[in-house]
């Protein structure tokens, strides 16, 4: 059977790291199998989702060579959940429940009380006729809940192996609000039967669900897909992500960092896993590499300053010809040597505009010794100025003044860049030109 997955984000909100990580498991999936990866926009929740949060969705997985083979709004389902939901009722097992959220808080701290686990405890199914017409007499509106079986259900999870859950340990699930509304579940598992979903990877605080839908896959006909739960992001401490995830919206990893989307996959495509985390500039290598084996089922570390030194190891390895367009865009193309030049001093492309200032200027030269700039002036080699012309320049000068190391290279840096650090002089020189570098010396 052809793999096929999905990637199914809620329009509620920006896309984050910990989404993106499992769209990318996802993807790199199905392009190693030569499967489908279908994105499916969950956008049940018709108050809190927007068409601005589903565009950022794609232009944000378009960004990051995430490409999907097919996609579609469960807005536009609604009949078909509706009867998958009738199917149900029909069966006698989704049945309509009454309590409201004020009592069902109540029955939990009873049984917390008594040291029992708070578990529905199915008083709805002992209902009357006549007390569910008191209760919609009262204006009250039933939420409706799947029957589970109160059996163990059990399947080979792809990461975290032979897996088993006691449904008799579970709350019967609510599959629809007292609203009619429904929760992710049962349109997830219509959808998931409808698509010919084959394989469902997730994060592993899905894993206790999967036990219920397995169940509602097997009520409603459908074939019981494989499952993978791959372990959750934490900080670089090891503490919880989850409340800094709105800090690591890829829109902003973007627009207000500068990251380059193989940075951003490299990362996420290798923490957690066996792999050593490596700088990538194709996505084809993290899909040859793919394999559930190396999974870890410990936490994944997500350190932005990982990021930042794997953004910067992308970057180095990038030729002139990948962002020639980019470096236009920004004012800051100065050509392949240029390019040669700045790429091994960048930790985001964006830097590359300090580079092409400090060569094109204006610079505020710093000059300490005077004389010694004089003489470094008088000595720069006349006509063109080539790779070679730093060593020639540097040579005399030492012949000259009879300093070496940093007495010698330092000034002429400070004089001509007015930074301490930044790339070879002997690439910089050539760029800057003669007469630039005597006007910078002479200043």
């Amino acid at each position: 059977m052809t793999t096929k997955v999905r990637f199914a984000p809620s329009p509620t909100g920006k896309l984050h790291v910990g989404n993106v990580r499992t769209a990318l498991t996802n993807v790199l999936y199905a392009r190693q199998t030569g499967g489908t990866f279908l994105l499916r926009i969950d956008d049940t929740d018709l108050e809190r989702s927007t068409r601005a949060f589903e565009d950022g969705i794609r232009n944000d997985l378009t960004w990051l060579g995430l490409i999907w083979d097919e996609s579609f709004n469960q807005s536009d389902r609604f009949d078909t959940y509706a009867a998958a939901a009738q199917k149900l009722k029909d069966m006698g097992l989704l049945y309509p429940a009454y309590e409201t959220g004020e009592e069902l808080d109540r029955k939990r701290k009873i049984q917390r009380a008594q040291g029992k686990p708070p578990v529905y405890d199915r008083a709805a199914l002992s209902l009357t006729d006549e007390q569910k017409s008191a209760y919609e007499a009262e204006g009250r509106k039933p939420h409706w809940r799947f029957k589970l079986s109160g059996k163990p259900v059990s399947w080979n999870d792809l990461v975290r192996g032979e897996t088993t859950i006691e449904t008799s340990s579970l709350s019967d699930p609510i599959l629809i609000r007292e609203d009619g509304s429904y929760l992710y579940t049962l349109p997830s598992v219509v959808d998931d039967i409808e698509a010919g979903i084959t394989t469902i990877i997730r994060g592993e605080d899905h894993t206790t669900n999967s036990g219920a839908q397995i169940e509602i896959f097997e009520a409603l006909g459908g074939k019981v897909p494989d499952f993978g739960h791959q372990a959750l992001l934490v900080g670089a401490d090891g503490g919880k992500l989850s409340k800094r995830l709105g800090t690591l919206a890829i829109e902003d990893l973007r627009e207000v960092e500068g990251f380059e989307p193989m940075a951003i996959l490299s990362l996420l495509a290798k923490i957690g896993t066996s792999d050593p985390i490596e700088a990538f500039t194709d996505i084809q290598t993290l899909i040859d590499q793919f394999s559930f084996d190396k999974f870890s089922r410990a936490p994944a570390r997500f350190d932005p300053e990982e990021l930042k030194r794997i953004n910067a190891r992308v970057l180095h390895q990038l030729d002139y010809a990948d962002v020639r367009d980019r470096l236009a865009a920004m004012d800051a193309d100065g050509g392949e040597a240029f390019w040669h030049a700045v790429a091994p001093n960048l930790e985001r492309l964006s830097d590359a505009r300090t580079w092409h200032t400090l060569i094109e200027g204006p610079v505020t030269p710093v000059i300490e010794e005077a004389d010694y700039i004089a003489q470094a002036a008088a000595a720069l080699p006349e006509g063109e100025l080539t790779a070679e012309s730093w060593g020639i320049w540097t040579g005399s000068l030492k012949e000259i003044t009879g300093r070496k190391g940093k007495a010698l290279f330092m000034p002429l840096r400070m004089a001509l860049t007015g930074e301490q650090h930044g790339p070879d002089m002997s690439e910089l020189l050539p760029l800057i030109g003669r007469d630039r570098a005597l006007d910078r010396l002479k200043a």
